[in-house]
């Protein structure tokens, strides 16, 4: 949509769950554009009113209607987003989908004609592709340094409770809903590790329910994976003391660490006995999403961005759901 010189874009969050209003926070803070929020929760709507001075809408269709927006950040239950989705391309609009991009195949054929049709800038908010640490390893892989990639190992956990003390009454709690460690958790490391090592084509998982309260979703995964001809083990936890993500990746003529919790990568090449870190400066969590919000802005106006594409979401997407087929059937799954 063209502005005057001056005018901000014009941005509404859909959602104002805690990911909502941290997009709802971040975007605002980023300088760059209008925010207004919707949701149908009543309370929700004013407690981002009142909190951020920001504008607000209690019906999407009504607001669609009646305003021009420049993008939608979605936040909804993931299997609301692709819906979503193609009513902000009919409207014209950029997009933000909060991730999983959805919670089954259903829809995505028809939401990517409407984004083709509609034209505008695409991305999944899977944030870690805004995390410098991230965004460098990866590049750094795909500089072919460490010669062919050849094997892959994922460590990851945190007590869920402390960072999420409200997911017993939220679409956590919900398979069908977007819920369990491996659509709303894993499903992060993941699309991390397929923007380094391209797409899984093959999963063999063994998760189960161990300890969170008050859910019957998986709360511990490990996953058997396969990326091609790279072989790599993923294993996550929601209870864990620590809040730890540690990424090994070894190549032909070398290793890469990732360790996310002290924002660092490092590589130690064939012949070298130590690793040599690239530290970032302290950051905190906000900072990494006003990253990602800046990354859509900059994507919005035609700059290169790292962000998600919705193609790498509809990936991820598909791995979500081969993974979750494969602990209910006890047996591995090809992902086409």
């Amino acid at each position: 949509m063209a502005h005057s010189s001056g005018s901000l874009l014009r941005i509404l969050v859909v959602g104002c769950g805690s990911i909502g209003e941290r997009h709802l926070r971040c975007f605002q803070t980023t300088g760059r554009c209008e925010v207004e929020a919707c949701d149908a929760n009543h309370t929700l709507l004013q407690t981002v009113e009142e909190r951020y001075g920001v504008k607000t809408q209690p019906d999407l269709n009504a607001a669609l209607q009646s305003n021009r927006y420049d993008a939608l950040i979605i936040c909804t239950p993931a299997h609301t987003h692709l819906p979503i989705a193609r009513l902000g391309a009919v409207h014209g609009a950029a997009l933000l989908i909060e991730k999983p991009l959805s919670t089954s195949l259903d829809g995505v054929e028809e939401t990517r004609c409407a984004l083709e049709r509609s034209g505008k800038h695409v991305a999944v908010a899977y944030v870690y592709h805004a995390f410098p640490w991230i965004r460098e390893a990866q590049a750094h892989v795909k500089s072919g340094t460490l010669g062919r990639m050849l094997h892959a190992t994922m460590q990851a956990g945190q007590h869920f409770p402390t960072f999420r003390p409200a997911y017993r009454d939220i679409y956590y709690a919900k398979r069908e809903m977007g819920g369990g460690c491996i659509q709303d958790a894993i499903t992060h490391a993941m699309n991390a590790m397929e923007w380094m090592l391209g797409p899984a084509t093959r999963v063999f998982t063994d998760a189960s329910h161990q300890m969170l309260e008050g859910v019957t979703v998986e709360d511990t995964v490990n996953l058997s994976v396969r990326h091609e001809d790279i072989l790599a083990s993923y294993a996550m936890n929601q209870f864990q003391t620590p809040n730890e993500l540690s990424i090994l990746l070894h190549g032909e003529l070398g290793s890469l660490s990732i360790e996310h919790h002290r924002q660092r990568w490092g590589t130690m090449m064939r012949g070298e006995t130590e690793w040599t870190w690239r530290v970032t400066p302290p950051l905190q969590r906000d900072d990494l999403f006003i990253a990602q919000a800046n990354a859509f802005l900059d994507g919005m106006e035609g700059k290169p961005s790292p962000l998600c594409t919705f193609d790498e979401g509809v990936q991820t997407l598909k791995f979500n759901l081969a993974a979750l087929r494969s602990m209910d059937s006890g047996l591995p799954v090809t992902i086409s």
